[in-house]
């Protein structure tokens, strides 16, 4: 039993930091009264992630990765071990993403950059918590092998990654990447969550399912 002198769960809140010079959506979600949370996607920037963190004055438990592209994963090795915190997700799929990230920075000219890991690879049907708040998790590849998404259903959020844009879906033109696999991954089981629900992308603008359901040109 929870004692009166321990601070009882809230609802979850988000926030975000637009991070390297792909200018990608690192998520902070914590909760409102414990300020327990959890940073999605630290793709760079660290100090720029940890001023972000100490703003909200949270205290995060665990990074959770959406997928394995140097733009999503580029500052985690460097966060977890500022944090002392593990990594969650994505997919195994995308291990040889995230062993390859010190490749893709050299290609891209950037530095600083370590290869990640993960300490927990994610499944469909798995669940993550976060401050005790549970997320179930879909495996939805095609922009890579191994891109998932978090979805809270309390709240009527998913945190998406790199599937769904506001207007667009992720690219699928890269050597392993599956446009039918994505499409595929989108109407059977991102858009059967719920119009309302609400997603944060890796990029861009959020949205909500039922706007997408309606006016992506991609969807129709």
């Amino acid at each position: 039993m929870q004692s009166s002198s321990e601070p009882r769960a809230g609802k979850l809140a988000a926030g975000i930091v637009p991070v390297t010079p792909f200018q990608q959506n690192c998520t902070l979600i914590w909760d409102d009264a414990t300020k327990l949370g959890a940073v999605v996607d630290p793709g760079g920037d660290v100090d720029q992630i940890k001023a972000a963190i100490a703003k909200v004055g949270m205290t995060v438990e665990k990074i959770l990765l959406t997928h394995g592209h140097i733009d999503h994963v580029g500052g985690a090795a460097e966060l977890k071990a500022a944090l002392g915190v593990e990594i969650e997700g994505p997919h195994v799929a995308d291990r040889f993403l995230m062993d390859g990230v010190e490749a893709q920075a050299r290609s891209y000219g950037l530095t600083g950059v370590r290869n990640a890991t993960s300490d927990r690879w994610l499944n469909e049907g798995d669940e993550v918590t976060v401050a005790g708040h549970r997320f179930s998790i879909l495996h939805c590849p095609g922009h890579s092998p191994g891109s998932v998404v978090f979805v809270y259903e309390p709240q009527r959020l998913a945190l998406v990654g790199d599937v769904l844009f506001r207007g667009s879906i992720g690219r699928t033109d890269f050597p392993y990447g599956d446009h039918d696999a994505l499409i595929s991954a989108i109407k059977t089981k991102v858009l059967p969550l719920g119009d309302d629900y609400a997603f944060i992308c890796g990029h861009g603008p959020s949205g909500t399912i039922g706007e997408e359901r309606q006016t992506n040109p991609f969807l129709q």
